[in-house]
């Protein structure tokens, strides 16, 4: 185990190696204020607090950040885990580091989260926090690293949820700041615990290779530089193998065994000018065949975190594929440290247009006005964290937009006037469709009227990019309010007779008194008006006020709940279920065709010597429901307000055949913590397959959290519930 003082000499060669303008003295300080602080506390491995801090601080002085930044590094945990306050820091080592150090501690409570509503909330404080200051969340980032690097010493069930934390949330933001240095190993340390099977084959095999690898990269290294020098241009080529998780998503998303990938080298070619650059490319051309549709120019039109370089695939002698990156030794240190690298060479001075840079931060914090938690959450992960797509506009003007954006989506991007005046587009000049997907070099030309009469409400289902979504449910909310109160009762109450609750109860003053509290709304009509323009679904807000509704109407004892249709005079709560009907004590059993669960809408069959067996209401074998010569036999059910063990269930999930599914799905289950009866898989014709789960869960929204996170999965087509 590695001493404090190894540790502290080893932060101390970084920042003279990396920072060299970095305050000696300042850090000292506060070096010795936060040993002083967390004295007493330990790591999980044993070792002293301190080393901890020291790290983060290490890694913030390799991507170059300044004084100030590695001072919070150092005391980012001080008022999180101390007795420290915020004046104590800011009296000690000013305003600015304390600032750092407050905000950080609020990240440092973002946890991935199956409830939407707080994972929005702590998404929020992150991208708050980065529009202020964006130190705070590379300073987050670095500690974050750290963190993934003695992952070894948590809890198993503790490296399943850091590690999917750090791949769904901090790894994306790595890229989308440009520190692929760093974003490569949060995901390659992720994918050890999330993938241990996968990680391992992957890593035998290089370890395997490494000496033939070695040779193939010699070999293409000496063939370029030989080239280059004999034509007096200037540069470095460096030959590595792909990182481990992207060897991996190549395996997935190419259904193939690491023995059959060629493409697991990359060579990197820096030189000192852009014409170097688009020499360098033709030279490689001339040596090497070229794959054709491999060639990327991201310094002409250089990606939005300002990644800059040519990209090409070609294939040697060997015939095994290689990529090339061109660039210059400026683009090499952006691509490296990406939003960092102003500080590690302009030592922390703002350049002019830099804020623009920054832009997908504030369109970020926007985006959360007025949407519903879930659809933002899933609707960051789109902006922020997906491919990107550049078309241009017919001046020539360069879009970036999510991978799978429409003309909706590109008019948007423009302004919102484009966008509420638009009644057609064209790419290259020919009409197209407005679900029309870009693509890369597309063209494009919006055509509006003055006449028009704004947004669709289907286009809030075509577009892709949240600022779009933002944008158009702003025109209803502001245009269109009266529309939007009709539309939006309309859904809330045909919401509420899904779960047999009679809409006229919110004409009681008591009941719409306890709604409005729940929902969070002034009034009834703000609630249908955000419905109706997009701002809330009617299934979120029934299932905030679900429960207080039927605490509300639930009456005396022996007596039927108002608003609920039971059919007899007497109810009889039975397994969890109130039972209609004078049918004396019974025996209740939940059906294995539907797995009903607690929230869902279900009715009640009288068997022939095995009680009432509970179905759901849209189960094929509850038709019987309306035939008149069963109709003695049915009885209305409802579920009592009580907690209740949970509920066993199956969902049949529909996808593309892929390695690695099946363990997808069993990793959501288990880090959501569900007792697991069965899980299997088979393969389908059209290279499909399908995988039956059944699983406890309390209520229909448990089960929704789990369709949701399995829905996300690559490949899924599909989820609904199944029989057992």
């Amino acid at each position: 185990m590695e001493s404090v003082q190894e540790h502290y000499t080893s932060m101390m060669s970084a920042i003279r190696r990396f920072a060299p303008y970095v305050d000696i003295e300042r850090v000292d300080a506060a070096y010795h204020y936060a040993e002083e602080k967390h004295a007493a506390q330990k790591r999980k491995d044993g070792s002293p607090y301190i080393i901890h801090p020291l790290a983060v601080a290490e890694i913030t002085a390799e991507i170059g950040l300044d004084t100030d930044a590695i001072l919070g590094a150092l005391l980012h945990d001080c008022i999180e885990d101390t007795d420290t306050s915020f004046d104590d820091v800011a009296k000690r080592f000013g305003q600015t580091v304390a600032e750092l150090v407050e905000g950080v501690t609020k990240l440092t409570r973002v946890q991935y989260s199956t409830t939407e509503e707080q994972q929005m909330e702590n998404l929020r404080k992150m991208f708050m926090a980065m529009s202020k200051d964006i130190r705070v969340i590379l300073i987050k980032i670095a500690d974050r690293l750290h963190n993934t690097r003695t992952m070894q010493y948590q809890t198993p069930a503790k490296q399943i949820s850091k590690s999917m934390e750090t791949m769904e949330i901090y790894a994306p933001l790595a890229h989308r700041l440009g520190m692929q240095k760093i974003k490569w190993e949060l995901e390659d340390e992720s994918l050890k615990y999330l993938k241990p099977a996968e990680y391992k084959e992957i890593m035998d095999y290089l370890d395997d290779h490494q000496a033939q690898a070695n040779e193939f990269m010699r070999g293409v290294q000496s063939t370029i530089t030989t080239r280059l020098s004999g034509v007096g241009i200037h540069g470095k080529i460096y030959g590595r193998i792909k990182h481990v998780y992207s060897i991996y998503r190549k395996m997935e998303s190419q259904g193939k065994t690491i023995n059959e990938l060629y493409d697991l080298y990359a060579f990197r070619v820096i030189v000192d000018t852009i014409p170097d650059c688009y020499n360098v490319l033709g030279h490689v051309h001339d040596l090497f065949n070229l794959v054709p549709g491999r060639f990327k120019d991201y310094i002409s039109t250089p990606k939005p975190n300002m990644y800059q370089s040519l990209h090409t695939t070609v294939i040697g002698k060997d015939g095994i594929p290689f990529e090339v990156q061109i660039r210059t030794w400026d683009m090499h240190q952006t691509a490296e440290y990406g939003v960092a690298a102003h500080w590690k060479y302009k030592q922390g001075v703002n350049q002019k247009g830099e804020e623009k840079s920054f832009e997908w931060i504030r369109r970020l914090l926007e985006s959360q006005q007025d949407t519903d938690a879930e659809e933002y959450v899933h609707s960051l992960k789109v902006d922020m964290f997906d491919d990107e797509v550049f078309v241009f506009t017919p001046r020539g003007k360069v879009i970036s937009l999510p991978r799978g954006s429409t003309p909706i989506d590109f008019a948007y991007a423009i302004h919102s006037a484009v966008g509420n005046s638009m009644v057609g587009a064209k790419i290259a000049g020919r009409i197209v469709k407005f679900d029309e997907h870009l693509k890369n070099g597309d063209i494009v030309e919006v055509l509006t009227s003055k006449t028009a009469k704004g947004p669709s409400r289907d286009w809030l289902k075509i577009c892709k990019s949240n600022q779009a979504r933002n944008k158009i449910k702003q025109w209803f909310k502001k245009e269109c309010r009266e529309d939007n109160i009709v539309h939006g009762r309309s859904s809330f109450e045909a919401e509420l007779r899904r779960f047999n609750i009679n809409p006229n109860v919110l004409n009681d003053a008591d009941v719409r008194s306890a709604v409005l509290k729940k929902s969070c709304y002034d009034s009834i009509e703000d609630m249908y008006a955000a419905i109706g323009y997009g701002g809330v679904t009617a299934q979120k807000c029934v299932g905030r006020i679900k429960d207080e509704l039927l605490k509300v109407l639930r009456p005396a004892k022996d007596k039927t709940p108002t608003g609920l249709n039971l059919k007899g005079p007497h109810t009889k709560n039975v397994s969890g279920v109130i039972v209609g009907g004078d049918i004396g004590s019974c025996m209740v059993k939940f059906s294995r065709c539907c797995t009903p669960v607690p929230g869902d809408d279900i009715v009640g069959f009288i068997t022939k010597g095995y009680g009432v067996s509970i179905h759901r209401r849209d189960c094929v074998n509850a038709k019987g429901v309306s035939d008149p010569a069963q109709s003695d036999r049915w009885v209305n059910v409802i579920w009592a307000n009580t907690e209740s063990e949970p509920f066993s269930t199956t969902l049949e999930i529909d996808s593309t055949a892929r390695q690695g599914l099946f363990i997808d799905i069993a990793t959501i289950l288990a880090s959501l913590k569900l007792h697991v009866s069965e899980i299997s898989a088979r393969d389908l014709p059209d290279d499909r397959s399908l995988t039956l789960a059944s699983f406890d869960v309390k209520n229909t929204e448990e089960l929704e959290r789990v369709c949701s996170r399995i829905r996300s999965l690559p490949g899924v087509t599909e989820v609904r519930r199944g029989r057992r």
